[in-house]
C-alpha cells in the first residue's frame, strides 16, 4: 500500500479502521484539525486527487494509490507541481509564494482563532467562479465560530463585499479619533501569526511533533451513566488486561482537595464543590475514573472494560424542583462556610436580594405595566478546538502542562492548590487556542492529565471529543426571569422588578459571578428610582453551567430590553426614543442592586447616545435603500418590522484583574514583548504589538510577541472579561513607554546630549538630527552591561464602561414562520479603535454567535438528565448561509482610562442581539416571544396561537 502525501510517497500502513485525519497527523501533517470527527465542521478538509474531502470520515485505506494534499502542501499545487510537492510544503512555511487562496485569506484576514482556516482554505481552493457566486451552498460543509463569515467570504472571493444592496456599511462616526499611523494605532495591522495560520504551521494545543513527546500516553474517562449516584466500587481488573492499557486511576488515586473548575483572580469567588475524582456523581457524564494507555483506541477499550457499581440517588433537573421542600441536597455533605455555598441544604449556591427605592410606589404611579416571564436556554460554546491538555514531568521533576486555556496562570495556581505543589514546580503554557468564548476559563482536563503524569512519570494527553464538549464540559447558564416593569405616560421608567432563577447544573463553577454580573450593568444602564432584584443560582443534576460570552448579561438583557419595547408600545412611544429618555448619560450614577455606584467604575468616555443615533440612521437608510431597489414587497404572506436593543458592560471584571508585561530591545534592532494574556481569536497579539509599536514609534511588525507561558512573566489573571486589551494591553503599553524613555536616555548619554533631543523613529533614535541605529545602541548597551528593557503592570482598576446598540430589520412569513433578516446593524462604543478590521471582526463574530443562540442553538436535556444534542448535526451553529452581513459602526470616543483611549470589545457585541431580534419580530407580527431560541416552528405556533395566521390578520392588527 502506498499513499502520496504532498508529493512524497508514504509506505506506512494505516491501522484497521483508521480515518485519514489521524493518519495524516501521525505523518506530521498537524495542519489537519479535529473539530468534530463526524464530518460536520470541515476543519479536517484535505484534497484527495484534487477533490476536497472531510478526512475525519474518510477511511485512510481508501487513499491507497491516490495523491493526498494537506494545507502544508497546497502551495506546491499552485506552483504547478505534482499535487502538493514536499518542496511546496516547505516553501509555504518559510515565506515562499502561497497558493492564491492562502494569499487571499492572508490579505483579507479571513480568520480569527484560525482553527477552521486550513479546512476553509482547502475547500475554497477548489472553487470555480460559479461556486464562488454561491458561497452559502459551497461552504455549507465548513463551520467557523469566530468570524461571522464576512471576512471569510471576502477572502474566498478576493474582494471586499457589501452588507446589503445599499453598499458599504461600516465606519467611525465623527473626526475626533487620531489618524491611523501605518503599523501603529488605528491601522488594520494583520495578525502576526497570519502566515502560520493560512499555511497550517500555527501550533495549537496538540500540534506537538511526536518526537518531542517520547512515550506519550493517552487518557480517556469513564463517565457516569446516572444523573445522581454514589460510587460503591470500581473493578479495573478487566481493563488492566486490555493490551496497551497502562493504568486505571480512581478516587483512591486522586487528592481529596475540594476546588472549583472556574478560574478567577480570587479563587474564593467560586464554591469549592469539586474533586478531581469523586465518590458521588451529580450529572450524567461526570468523570468516574481515568484509563491511561499507549493509544486512544486502547484507552477507549479500557474504559469499556471498567466495571462500576453505583447506588442511584434521587435527582432533580430544574431549579424549581431543586429548591422545593424535600428535594435531595446535591452538596449537602459540604459546609456552607468552608465551601462558600449559600444554602447547600436548599441547593442554593448564591443569592441576591436588593431593593432601591420602592417598587410598590413606582408601580402605583405607573400608567402602564408589563409583566412577563422570560427564559433563556443552555448554549454550548462550540469552540472548534475542544478542551485538551498534555501533562508531563521533566527531568528536574517539574510538572509541565500544555493546555487549551484562556487562563494559564490561574491553571497553574489551581494545580498547585490541588496537588500541594509550589508554583515554581509547575509550568503551564497555552499554544494558540482554537476559540474560547469563556468555556476555557475552567480546569476540565488539566487536573486529571496532571494526576496521570505525576503518577506514571510519562507524558499524558487528554483530548475531549465533540460529544464530551456537549455532555461533560460547560454551557451557558439557563435563566428564568419573572419581570414586572412600569412606565409613566411621559416616557419615564417608573419601576423595574425582577425575580431571577439561574440553573448552574451539578457544580457551582461561575454560578455566583454570572448571577451577580447578570444583575449588574443590565439594570445600571437605565435610570430608575425603583429597582428590585431577587436572584438565586441553583444546583441541579444536569451538565454544569459556566462562563459564557457576556457572563450573565445576555440572558438578563434579553428580558430587560424586551420589556423596554413593551413599555414603549404600551405608552405609545417609539422604543428607541423611550430608551434615550431613560438610559444613563455621562455623569449619571450607574445603579443596579446597590444604593451607591461601584466606586471604581467611571465614564472613561461615553458614546451610547452616538450608538443609538448611528443605528437609527442606518435603519432609516436601509429602509430607503430597500424601497429604492424594489425589495420592500416580499409578497402577501410576509410582514416586516424593525427592532433595537442596547447594552452596557464594565470594561474589566471587578475585584482586580492583573497583568504584567516585559519588553526589551534585541540585537537586530527589533523588540520582544512577553505578555501573559492568551490568543484565541480575540486579536490581543496584534493589539499588543500595535500598542507597543505606537509607544516606541515603530511598526507592529518590529515587535515580536510571546505569550501565555507562566515562565515568561510574573502573573496574568487571564483573557476573560474582555481584559486582553484594557488590562494586559495597558501593562504592555506601560512597559513600552518606559522602554522608550530608557532608550532615549541611553542614546542621549552616549551622545552627551539632553534626552529631550532624542526621538525614536522606526529602527533608530534621531539625536539632534543624527540617526543612530537601534542595532548600534544595543551593541553599546551590551558593552556597558546595560539591558535596554522595561516592565509594565496593571491591576484592572479604575474601570470604564463600553456600549453596544443592535438593530434589525426582519421579514416574517406568517404562513410558515420563516424569518428573513433584511438588515443587521450594530454600533459600538469601543473608544479609540486600535485595529478597526479586527474590532469589526469581533463584533461580526459576536452577532453571528448571538444569532445562533437567539434562533436555534439549544443544549437539550431530557427528563433523565441526559444531553440529547451531543453532536454538531443535532446542535445547529450558524453556517455561512445563516449569517447576514452586518453593518458595523464605531462611536467617536476616546477613553481616558483605556490604553491610548481604547475600550474592550470582545464579549459585549453578543449581548443586545437576541432582544433586538425579538423586538423586530414583535414589531412585525405583534407577538412577543419571551423564550429563547425563537425557532421557526415557535414563530409559526406563536402566530397561530395568537390567531394571526394568515398574514392578513397580522396586517390588520398592525393597521389598528
Amino acid at each position: 500500500m502506498a499513499i502520496e502525501i504532498n508529493g512524497a510517497a508514504v509506505e506506512t500502513q494505516p491501522r484497521p479502521g483508521q480515518c485519514l485525519r489521524t493518519f495524516l497527523r501521525e505523518q506530521g501533517n498537524l495542519g489537519v484539525k479535529k473539530g468534530c470527527d463526524g464530518g460536520d465542521c470541515g476543519a479536517c478538509t484535505v484534497h484527495v486527487d484534487g477533490t476536497p474531502v472531510h478526512s475525519c470520515i474518510y477511511p485512510a485505506v481508501r487513499a491507497d494509490g491516490h495523491a493526498v494534499t494537506t494545507i502544508e502542501g497546497l502551495a506546491g499545487t499552485a506552483a504547478g507541481a505534482t499535487a502538493g510537492t514536499a518542496a511546496g510544503a516547505a516553501g509555504a512555511a518559510t515565506g515562499a509564494a502561497l497558493h492564491p487562496m492562502q494569499q487571499q485569506f492572508l490579505d483579507r484576514q479571513g480568520f480569527q482563532c484560525g482553527f477552521c482556516t486550513a479546512g476553509m482554505v482547502m475547500t475554497a481552493a477548489t472553487f470555480d467562479e460559479a461556486q464562488k457566486e454561491n458561497l452559502p451552498r459551497s461552504l455549507k460543509g465548513n463551520l467557523c465560530r469566530c468570524t461571522g463569515y464576512r471576512a471569510i467570504g471576502d477572502a474566498v472571493c478576493g474582494h471586499e463585499g457589501h452588507p446589503d444592496p445599499a453598499g458599504p456599511g461600516s465606519g467611525i462616526a465623527g473626526q475626533g479619533q487620531p489618524a491611523p499611523q501605518a503599523g501603529q494605532l488605528g491601522d488594520d495591522v494583520p495578525a502576526p501569526a497570519s502566515r502560520a495560520v493560512v499555511t497550517g504551521q500555527a501550533r495549537y494545543t496538540l500540534d506537538v511533533p511526536a518526537q518531542e513527546l517520547p512515550g506519550l500516553l493517552h487518557l480517556k474517562l469513564v463517565r457516569s451513566p446516572h444523573a445522581h449516584a454514589r460510587v460503591l466500587s470500581i473493578d479495573k481488573t478487566a481493563a488492566l488486561t486490555v493490551p496497551g492499557v497502562v493504568a486505571v486511576l480512581t478516587h483512591e488515586d486522586a487528592p481529596a482537595q475540594l476546588f472549583s473548575s472556574a478560574q478567577h483572580e480570587l479563587y474564593t469567588d467560586d464554591p469549592d464543590d469539586t474533586r478531581v475524582l469523586d465518590t458521588v456523581v451529580r450529572f450524567r457524564g461526570q468523570r468516574v475514573a481515568a484509563v491511561v494507555a499507549e493509544s486512544v483506541a486502547a484507552a477507549e477499550a479500557g474504559v469499556r472494560a471498567v466495571r462500576v457499581d453505583y447506588e442511584q440517588l434521587p435527582a432533580v433537573f430544574t431549579p424549581q424542583d431543586a429548591t422545593s421542600p424535600g428535594a435531595p441536597a446535591l452538596h449537602g455533605d459540604k459546609d456552607a462556610g468552608t465551601a462558600r455555598i449559600a444554602r447547600p441544604e436548599r441547593n442554593i449556591v448564591a443569592e441576591l436580594h436588593s431593593e432601591l427605592g420602592s417598587v410598590r410606589d413606582g408601580f402605583a404611579a405607573a400608567d402602564f405595566i408589563h409583566e412577563q416571564t422570560y427564559r433563556t436556554q443552555r448554549v454550548q460554546h462550540v469552540a472548534l478546538e475542544t478542551h485538551a491538555s498534555i501533562a508531563s514531568v521533566d527531568d528536574a521533576g517539574r510538572l509541565q502542562v500544555r493546555t487549551s486555556s484562556q487562563v494559564p496562570f490561574l491553571v497553574r495556581r489551581t494545580l498547585c492548590r490541588v496537588f500541594g505543589l509550589p508554583e515554581e514546580q509547575v509550568h503551564v503554557v497555552a499554544g494558540r487556542v482554537g476559540g474560547g468564548f469563556g468555556g476555557k476559563q475552567e480546569v476540565l482536563t488539566e487536573d486529571i492529565a496532571a494526576l496521570a503524569a505525576l503518577k506514571l512519570g510519562r507524558p499524558v494527553q487528554l483530548e475531549f471529543t465533540r460529544t464530551e464538549q456537549f455532555t461533560a464540559s460547560t454551557v451557558r447558564h439557563p435563566f428564568t426571569i419573572r419581570l414586572k416593569a412600569g412606565a409613566g405616560s411621559d416616557g419615564s421608567l417608573a419601576a423595574l422588578q425582577l425575580d431571577v432563577l439561574t440553573n448552574t447544573g451539578a457544580y457551582g463553577n461561575h454560578a455566583p459571578g454570572v448571577m451577580f454580573h447578570g444583575c449588574g450593568e443590565s439594570l445600571a444602564v437605565y435610570k430608575c428610582a425603583n429597582k428590585k432584584v431577587d436572584a438565586r443560582a441553583v444546583y441541579t443534576n444536569t451538565v454544569p453551567s459556566g462562563a459564557f460570552r457576556g457572563y450573565g448579561l445576555s440572558q438578563m438583557i434579553f428580558a430587560i430590553e424586551s420589556a423596554m419595547d413593551e413599555l414603549a408600545l404600551g405608552i405609545g412611544m417609539d422604543p428607541l426614543e423611550f430608551r434615550r429618555r431613560n438610559m444613563v448619560r455621562e455623569g449619571d450614577d450607574m445603579l443596579s442592586t446597590q444604593s451607591e455606584p461601584e466606586e471604581d467604575v467611571h465614564y472613561g468616555s461615553y458614546g451610547l447616545d452616538q450608538c443609538t443615533r448611528l443605528v437609527q440612521d442606518a435603519l432609516e437608510r436601509g429602509r430607503e435603500r430597500y424601497r429604492s431597489a424594489g425589495l420592500d414587497d416580499l409578497g402577501p404572506d410576509w410582514v416586516t418590522g424593525e427592532g433595537t436593543a442596547l447594552s452596557m458592560i464594565d470594561t474589566v471584571p471587578p475585584r482586580g484583574h492583573f497583568a504584567h508585561s516585559k519588553l526589551r530591545l534585541l540585537a537586530d534592532g527589533t523588540y520582544a514583548a512577553d505578555v501573559g494574556t492568551a490568543e484565541f481569536g480575540n486579536g490581543t497579539t496584534t493589539v499588543h504589538a500595535q500598542l507597543a509599536a505606537t509607544a516606541l514609534s515603530t511598526v507592529a511588525a518590529r515587535v515580536a510577541v510571546r505569550q501565555s507561558d507562566t515562565d515568561l512573566i510574573e502573573h496574568d489573571t487571564g483573557a476573560f472579561g474582555s481584559a486582553g486589551t484594557v488590562v494586559a494591553g495597558k501593562a504592555t503599553l506601560a512597559a513600552a513607554e518606559e522602554l522608550a524613555v530608557r532608550i532615549r536616555a541611553f542614546a542621549a548619554g552616549s551622545r552627551q546630549i539632553q534626552a529631550s533631543g532624542c526621538v525614536l523613529d522606526g529602527d533608530a533614535v534621531v539625536c539632534e538630527g543624527t540617526r543612530v541605529p537601534l542595532t548600534e545602541l544595543y551593541d553599546a548597551a551590551s558593552r556597558a552591561g546595560v539591558e535596554l528593557a522595561a516592565e509594565g503592570r496593571w491591576g484592572g482598576t479604575p474601570r470604564s464602561v463600553a456600549f453596544n446598540v443592535q438593530g434589525f430589520r426582519v421579514a416574517v412569513n406568517t404562513g410558515t414562520g420563516e424569518l428573513k433578516i433584511l438588515q443587521s446593524v450594530q454600533a459600538a462604543d469601543a473608544g479609540v479603535v486600535v485595529n478597526p478590521r479586527q474590532c469589526r471582526g469581533q463584533i461580526e463574530g459576536g452577532i453571528a454567535q448571538a444569532l445562533g443562540a437567539a434562533l436555534y442553538e439549544e443544549v437539550r436535556v431530557d427528563d433523565a438528565g441526559r444531553v440529547t444534542t451531543d453532536i454538531l448535526r443535532q446542535y445547529h451553529i450558524p453556517s455561512f448561509a445563516d449569517v447576514p452581513r452586518s453593518e458595523v459602526y464605531f462611536a467617536d470616543t476616546n477613553d481616558k482610562l483605556g490604553p491610548l483611549g481604547a475600550k474592550s470589545m470582545s464579549e459585549s457585541p453578543f449581548n443586545p442581539v437576541a432582544p433586538a431580534l425579538a423586538n423586530a419580530i414583535r414589531h412585525a407580527t405583534g407577538v412577543r416571544f419571551a423564550e429563547l431560541p425563537i425557532a421557526r416552528d415557535k414563530i409559526y405556533l406563536g402566530l397561530k396561537e395568537a390567531g394571526l395566521v394568515p398574514a392578513t390578520a397580522v396586517k390588520a392588527l398592525r393597521a389598528r
